[in-house]
């Protein structure tokens, strides 16, 4: 058995990149960008006027003129106007270009229009006001969006301004989630009393949708000769196989036997943690294929789930790391076991900025209802057997894994 910190390490040490591929900006959310976004010219492109209202020079309003004929009106997505006579202004739309001959924006809100003419009611401006100048959020030929960031609204919005049709990302995997066990049956199914419905791999489907290229669901009968029989298809179709159930001490948890059958290498079974513990992972060098083997219980499968699945597909597809979320425990925690324990929590923030874990320790890795209420997951380290209020240790959420 080996400790947690060992067990992610090893797990890192077995990536897979898949290598890239290009596509289309409107389906490249939640993906991991393969190249460098640069400006193709300066943002704003122009001196951007920023607020409707009109605009003039700021050394005609300095030397007491307050009244200013309109000479001109620059809707947005005009091309731009010159104002060529002193003393005068022109009417500017957020977004427009500012005119040339001018340098400062006065509101609508700060004149007054008639007959042709604005009355600034004003006494004060300053030059340059209501004016995004030029190139003053990025020059040219700017990176701004490096290798490794996570597509999100930001940087779609950035790849658009950049003229970005299409984006070279990280190909992602080839997934199959498998229950085993003769004790489950489909969710459609009425089960009988010594059944119950398939779970788990709808739970972790839900944290790997966005990450993988096709997930498709099996499941695997407590049977030897068909549990090495199906493995062995899954193996040559898939580039990683997720596994729930079938790995612990039971006379019919066939899976480690099977998989060192079909010449799968296991790096390890057993971590010391709860819950979890039985968690199996190893490879398969012929067909280049991972293997993750989780624990059957529910709470456990999601724990092995969100502390080295995700973050084997993150590193495989050479996302950049994200910072650890810390949260303070709420109340103190008893838990005796040398074991690191990975905790239910429910987050709240408190009026000072500090994000809480509530603790919500439900009934053992087998109550997966207690899960609707809880955020996270508090990871609490081997070593010590109270944890107070107040402390602060790292959290895998639940419902943001990305």
């Amino acid at each position: 058995m080996i400790s947690v910190a060992d067990a992610q390490a090893i797990v890192q040490a077995h990536l897979r990149p898949l290598g890239t591929e290009l596509v289309p900006l409107r389906q490249a959310a939640g993906r991991v960008l393969r190249e460098t976004l640069i400006t193709d010219r300066p943002l704003p492109p122009y001196h951007r006027v920023a607020m409707d209202g009109i605009a003039l020079r700021y050394t005609d309003f300095a030397a007491g003129q307050r009244i200013f004929p309109i000479a001109g009106t620059s809707p947005a997505g005009s091309p731009v106007l010159t104002m060529t006579e002193s003393g005068h202004c022109i009417e500017v739309m957020t977004g427009s270009v500012l005119p040339i001959g001018t340098d400062s924006v006065i509101r609508y809100e700060d004149i007054l229009l008639d007959d042709g003419k604005a009355l600034v009611q004003l006494d004060r401006i300053n030059e340059g006001q209501n004016v995004h100048p030029l190139g003053k959020d990025q020059p040219q030929g700017k990176p701004i969006a490096p290798i490794g960031s996570l597509v999100d609204a930001a940087i779609s919005g950035v790849a658009a301004a950049v003229g970005k049709t299409h984006l070279l990302v990280s190909r992602r995997p080839r997934v199959a989630v498998i229950s085993t066990g003769d004790e489950l049956v489909g969710i459609d199914v009425q089960p009988a009393p010594h059944q119950i419905r398939r779970s788990n791999t709808y739970s972790i489907s839900v944290l790997l949708a966005e990450r993988v290229d096709c997930l498709h669901d099996f499941h695997l009968p407590d049977d030897y000769d068909t549990i090495r029989q199906q493995l062995q298809q899954l193996l040559n179709n898939y580039d990683v196989l997720i596994l729930s159930g079938g790995v612990s001490m039971g006379k019919f948890d066939y899976l480690p036997q099977a998989l060192n059958s079909l010449g799968v290498t296991q790096h390890f079974h057993k971590v010391r943690q709860r819950p979890g513990k039985p968690f199996w992972f190893g490879a398969s060098k012929k067909q280049n294929t991972i293997v993750f083997a989780l624990p059957g219980n529910p709470v456990s499968s999601l724990a092995c789930t969100l502390v080295y699945v995700l973050p084997w597909l993150r590193a495989s597809q050479q996302q950049l790391e994200s910072p650890t979320t810390y949260a303070q425990l709420a109340d103190d925690v008893s838990f005796k076991p040398d074991l690191d324990y990975f905790l239910q929590v429910r987050l709240s923030s408190s009026p000072t900025g500090v994000l809480l874990a509530h603790p919500e320790a439900g009934n053992g890795s087998g109550d997966f209802s207690n899960l609707v209420r809880a955020d996270a997951l508090l990871h609490l380290p081997r070593g010590k057997d109270h944890f107070s209020a107040g402390e602060a240790f790292p959290v895998f959420l639940l419902s943001s894994p990305s």
